[in-house]
């Protein structure tokens, strides 16, 4: 939708160039002007949808729409901090709408509290970006099919216990610019040295490039049994073999594991990874017992890192601006470190 942004040709006020000067020094006007015509959709407003929002209103989208039918749970709100403690029993969005436009009156942000599943396909093309955390794997693959067909770029997001993942589909052909050191010609000596260029670190230029992505279903439908994939195994993070657990789960009960079930969730968790692994034909031992324990709940730290990570994928896809994670970023806050790797066709 990024030609559409250029056709508006938002206007930076002299209110929004002081609010945001530090992020036009940063990636400058023009890329801040595609932010500021952008619309976001983001689905889902637990602990990660809330640090996602608190960061797209902070960098100044034009408009944000929080989509959640679920109400505020006394968990929710342990992981939560766009809704107070007193919302208990209310609409997640709505509630959270008040603190998340304090954060920033110049973006327009809405509260939808209809159902994901119940919205038309034309509710969709509205927007610029979809953002969705906590979703089931049916809903994902629905939406980002349909927002693939109409240059809408989708994201997808959740944190289960000390894990938490993120994936985006910019599109077949998604185009950037990236800052990279200048290299300057030498002159005025002889001999091969001078023949060189050299890397000016006062001096920059701007150079555009272009990146290709697959949608949902193609990334969590690589066929394991070729030879090639058999090669990367060994280079192939765990993480992506976890989050196929976790998300047939969630297909099955239609919920996150959940601590007040443990010694049920446990067990079923057990007999998923051994369906699972067998299904994508590889290693019946690519996932111990040990992620088990570690699954349950949302986190805020884990919230944190995965939310910064998101929120800043969809800034850098609206603006333009930087390369963006290709494709899935993989978060395990047990070990503290993150991981970006591609799944897909070439």
């Amino acid at each position: 939708m990024i030609d559409m942004i250029e056709k508006e040709d938002p206007v930076i006020s002299e209110e929004e160039a002081a609010q945001y000067d530090r992020q036009i020094r940063l990636w400058g006007l023009d890329a801040q002007k595609r932010l500021r015509g952008s619309r976001v959709l983001l689905a889902g407003l637990g602990g990660l949808g809330a640090e996602v929002a608190k960061n797209l209103i902070l960098a100044g989208v034009k408009g944000l729409t929080l989509l959640d039918h679920e109400q505020v749970s006394e968990e929710s709100c342990r992981a939560q901090f766009l809704v107070p403690v007193t919302a208990q029993g209310q609409n997640r969005a709505q509630a959270s709408l008040e603190r998340g436009q304090n954060l920033n009156p110049m973006v327009q942000v809405h509260a939808d509290q209809d159902r994901i599943q119940d919205k038309p396909d034309d509710f969709f093309l509205q927007f610029d970006a979809v953002c969705l955390t906590g979703c089931s794997r049916d809903l994902m693959v629905r939406v980002d099919q349909l927002c693939s067909k109409h240059n809408i770029k989708v994201f997808c997001g959740d944190v289960y216990g000390y894990y938490g993942y993120m994936f985006c589909n910019l599109g077949k052909e998604h185009n950037y610019v990236e800052e990279k050191p200048k290299l300057v010609k030498q002159s005025s000596s002889d001999g091969p040295e001078a023949k060189k260029a050299k890397v000016d670190p006062n001096e920059t230029t701007m150079v555009k490039k272009t990146a290709s992505y697959c949608t949902l279903k193609e990334a969590l439908e690589v066929d394991w049994t070729t030879e090639k994939a058999k090669a990367g195994m060994k280079k192939t993070p765990v993480d992506y073999f976890l989050l196929q657990v976790l998300l047939k789960f969630q297909t099955d009960k239609g919920r996150d594991p959940d601590p007040l079930s443990y010694p049920e969730d446990s067990q079923l968790l057990r007999q998923i990874r051994e369906d699972v692994l067998e299904a994508l034909a590889v290693r019946s031992d690519l996932l111990n017992d040990d992620f088990i324990s570690y699954c349950f709940s949302e986190m805020s730290p884990v919230c944190a890192v995965v939310g910064g990570v998101l929120g800043q994928e969809v800034v850098k896809a609206l603006s333009q601006r930087d390369a963006p994670h290709r494709n899935f970023f993989f978060f395990d806050g047990r070990k503290g470190n993150g991981m970006v790797d591609y799944f897909g066709p070439n």
